[in-house]
């Protein structure tokens, strides 16, 4: 049985701890503000942005003078992975949940025969990764986003990506983030960055009656100088998400912590008191034995 010396001494240690977390959860919640700001904002943009390209992509696929972007190499035996994780821990299943996906991902890939590459983009994600994938991964990014994510650090790893696919080092590029929803809800999301896929809205209007546009210069030249810029706003906004989402599991993970700080405290000292109640009553029990032996 634990001394009441070491009770207080663990009451204070836990104490200290809450303080910690509450700190924590303090800083997160103002930083999720910024990120979540950010992340809504950048949605229109992009989703925009994309069913333009498709509308476009989808009267030139398969044409022969189609972009490779859009075009691909034709096949899909190497594929290339963008993980997007964080720098730091202490945020749930944040990171968990987006390398748990990314196993599954690369472990489908390799039953089917191909050969995969892992580009982490967070020093967490890679962290993870390779304990059991550690012979796919490829140079990475860490230390992004540091004091919020700016657009030339996501063009940064667009420009890689497109850089590894311009030099035939892969032929589908997949990105996969927590897609920010609420402060307690994050989804895993994968997305296709190279080749460029129609969205599904996009095909649907094209097959249906559509109007007739004149292009100029042609389509197929505003797709090769809209496609890499497309696929920097894709990296950009799904680096946004992944921030958003952080700040949120960040947020909820140390309001979680402090709660149950609060509960092993109060059941610590409700044990102190027992303890030192329990001591008091046998002191006086020998004090009076004591007497009456007199």
């Amino acid at each position: 049985m634990p001394s009441l010396k070491d009770l207080r001494l663990r009451i204070t240690s836990v104490k200290s701890t809450r303080k910690i977390t509450s700190a924590m959860k303090m800083v997160a919640a103002s930083k999720l503000r910024r990120a979540q700001s950010a992340a809504e904002q950048a949605r229109p943009f992009a989703e925009r942005m994309e069913r333009m390209l498709g509308t476009l992509a989808a009267s030139v696929a398969g044409q022969a003078g189609a972009p490779r972007l859009l075009a691909g190499t034709g096949k899909d035996d190497v594929q290339l992975i963008v993980m997007v994780t964080a720098d730091r821990g202490l945020c749930g299943g944040f990171n968990s949940s987006i390398v748990r996906d990314v196993r599954r991902l690369v472990s489908q890939l390799l039953r089917e025969g191909k050969t995969v590459k892992i580009m982490p983009v967070g020093r967490k994600g890679r962290e993870q990764i390779k304990r059991d994938f550690g012979a796919h991964l490829i140079e990475g990014f860490e230390g992004l986003g540091r004091k919020g994510i700016t657009f030339p650090e996501a063009d940064a790893v667009a420009t890689k990506v497109t850089d590894m696919f311009e030099a035939g080092e892969f032929d589908v590029c997949t990105v996969v983030y927590n897609r920010f929803q609420s402060a307690i809800s994050q989804v895993v999301t994968r997305q296709q960055l190279i080749p460029f896929a129609v969205p599904e809205v996009a095909a649907a209007k094209d097959e249906g009656a559509k109007a007739i546009y004149e292009f100029e210069p042609s389509e197929e030249g505003i797709l090769s100088t809209l496609l890499p810029r497309n696929l920097a706003v894709q990296v950009f906004r799904s680096m946004l998400e992944s921030q958003a989402s952080e700040q949120g599991a960040r947020m909820t993970a140390m309001d979680n912590a402090t709660r149950n700080a609060g509960d092993m405290i109060n059941g610590l000292t409700i044990k102190y008191n027992r303890s030192r109640q329990a001591q008091i009553t046998k002191e006086l029990i020998e004090i009076i034995s004591g007497a009456e032996a007199l």
